[in-house]
């Protein structure tokens, strides 16, 4: 029977599936083994338990005749944590073939999957050739079967189809159906080499990940790049230069470097310190810091040149995609956010491979770990970093080990800010904390790992080198502790430790971060002193604090010796007074108290 595109539209409804659908569970998969059979085909076999399942985890389409009839279906399965998506089990029931419903349905279940699953490959294999018309007309262009999931549970489902012997004999590589892949990042990649502003601006480092997008960019996208190094205060000139030779070898277009290493001081690191930061009460945010004062250099040099897209090289497994991303959301949201790495979910080896194929030329060895350096200390990731139980090779760390003879430095503080070593003075707290750097970096001192739960739900492992900033932290905390009052030091405790996370996380453009900060810079007023540091191979020890502001001067009592201030009886009558709302409590609450 024939009928017109609209008559269809009429008769029949298409929905998401869901739990009040799972009756209709049982016809379906007699639907689907009845239609192998009619057609000779080995469409896999699919119990009602499993397609129920289907239909309460919101990955399937249904469709009924007006007047309630069972008319279609299909069904979403994922592959690979999502990274590949299957429309399957697209079925008609044979009295409501030829009316166009099979398409319609086609299409719902694709615009499903492409909402629950924006970023993973959309792939079938079909021998209808009905299917792979459908497929074309929605972008699908035939692959081999090595572009297929390598997951062994997926060729598994293939194992009722009479053509798997034909399969397994040729080792996956082809057989009868024929292989349809929807890639959404190509469709992207499309839309964009379409578009008149190709200028594109890569947050860059010239290590193993932005050196892969600058090569993306420039060759696969055809994209005018402009690398930009955001100077944290990590790299030498020798450094700078080094990485500038490297991006014009992977094809950029301009190179610049931008310093913001004293803004990043004076709008974040000064707060760090002013709140003894330390997340999980061990890493200093030595790289989620300064994410954001790269991202916000980046975006104000992007609109300056009217760029269209802004890049990075994050991972889809790491913090850092969310801390550039809320940031440039925020800051350029006209431009478009290009990740390639993990768009695209591209492996350290992938990355290698395809340098490797366009003829670039790279110390492979240093590609084995990842490395951040700026003002505030280093992180390091590698093979070690993915398990739970290795510790890193020295080889890792970016300072060798070659310290001297133990020594003690003094550490001196003005209102929580680090202005003198010793005898040198600084007159910016930057040099002060290079300064300490260079003294105590080669002791091997602030190396440790850190896990952290991220912010995108998982936990992360990452090594890092943080000899200056531990010290200081260190040393400014214990100062703090004879400076100001219990109450002081508790609430800031509290707002710092919020600060921090809202730091790591990506969440530094927040009002109240700035509110949080007004706490800390006034609670500095009287953090002032001098702070003596041990500093021996792989550790370092406080040893006191002179401070006018000591608030534990003899003037006032001795701990455990007498009292200048107070008498016996006002002891006494201090504790009676404390102990009173509980003795009211036990006396009434007597029968039931648990003590």
């Amino acid at each position: 029977m024939n009928t017109s595109l609209q008559e269809s539209d009429d008769l029949f409804v298409i929905a998401v599936a869901s739990e009040a659908h799972v009756k209709y569970a049982e016809q379906i998969s007699r639907m689907l083994e009845e239609s192998a059979k009619a057609r000779g085909i080995g469409i896999a076999k699919r119990p009602p338990e499993y397609i129920a399942q289907k239909m309460r985890e919101g990955k399937a389409v249904i469709a009924f005749h007006r007047d309630g009839r069972l008319a279609g279906y299909s069904y979403i399965e994922t592959w690979m944590h999502g990274r590949y998506v299957a429309n399957s089990g697209l079925i008609v029931d044979p009295e409501f073939r030829n009316y166009g419903i099979g398409k319609r349905i086609k299409h719902t279940i694709f615009e499903l999957s492409r909402k629950k699953f924006p970023n993973a490959k959309i792939f079938s294999i079909t021998t209808s050739h009905a299917v792979m018309k459908m497929n074309t007309e929605l972008g699908f262009k035939p692959v081999p079967f090595s572009e297929l999931p390598a997951d062994d549970e997926f060729w598994q489902g293939c194992s009722t189809c009479k053509n798997f012997d034909i399969l397994s004999r040729n080792n996956r590589k082809y057989c009868l159906c024929t292989g349809l892949q929807f890639d959404p990042h190509a469709e992207r990649a499309a839309a964009i080499m379409k578009r008149e502003n190709r200028l594109v601006v890569l947050a860059f480092s010239g290590g193993l990940d932005t050196a892969y997008c600058a090569k993306f960019l420039s060759t696969d996208l055809e994209l005018e790049v402009h690398s930009v190094v955001v100077n944290t205060g990590g790299f030498t000139a020798s450094e700078l230069a080094e990485i500038e030779a490297t991006a014009y070898r992977l094809g950029v277009k301009q190179h610049v470097v931008l310093d913001e290493t004293a803004n990043y001081y004076a709008k974040c690191i000064k707060y760090l310190i002013f709140g003894n930061v330390l997340k999980n009460n061990t890493y200093p945010l030595s790289a989620s810091a300064e994410r954001v004062f790269q991202a916000t250099a980046l975006a104000q040099y992007a609109r300056a040149i009217k760029a269209g897209s802004i890049a990075h090289g994050s991972t889809g497994l790491d913090n850092d995609q969310v801390r550039f991303d809320i940031a440039f959301n925020i800051l350029i949201p006209e431009a478009t956010i290009l990740a390639p790495i993990r768009d695209h979910h591209v492996s350290r080896n992938q990355e290698i491979e395809y340098l490797k194929k366009h003829g670039v030329e790279y110390d492979w060895t240093r590609a084995q770990y990842s490395l951040n350096k700026g003002l505030w200390g280093a992180t390091i990731g590698g093979r070690e970093t993915f398990t739970s139980s290795e510790w890193l090779p020295e080889e890792a760390f970016p300072t060798r080990f070659n310290a001297g003879a133990p020594q003690t430095v003094e550490l001196h503080f003005k209102q929580g800010e680090l202005f003198g070593i010793n005898d040198a003075l600084f007159d910016d707290p930057v040099q002060a904390i290079q300064y300490l750097e260079k003294i105590a970096g080669p002791y091997a001192i602030g190396r440790d790992l850190h896990v952290d739960d991220t912010t995108i739900g998982i936990k992360d492992r990452i090594g890092f080198e943080a000899a200056a900033p531990l010290i200081i932290i260190k040393a400014h905390h214990a100062l703090e502790k004879h400076a100001l009052t219990k109450w002081q030091l508790y609430w800031k405790d509290q707002l710092a430790n919020w600060y921090g996370t809202m730091l790591h996380e990506g969440q530094y453009l927040d009002p109240v971060m700035r509110n949080i900060e007004s706490f800390l810079e006034n609670a500095q007023q009287n953090v002032s002193g001098m702070v003596s540091v041990h500093l021996a191979p792989y550790r370092f020890q406080i040893l006191g604090v002179t401070s006018p502001h000591d608030l534990m001067s003899p003037e006032f009592s001795a701990y455990n010796e007498a009292s200048h201030s107070w008498t016996a009886e006002d002891t006494r009558g201090f504790a009676k007074m404390l102990a009173n709302p509980y003795t009211i409590y036990y006396k009434v609450n007597k029968p039931n108290a648990d003590i």
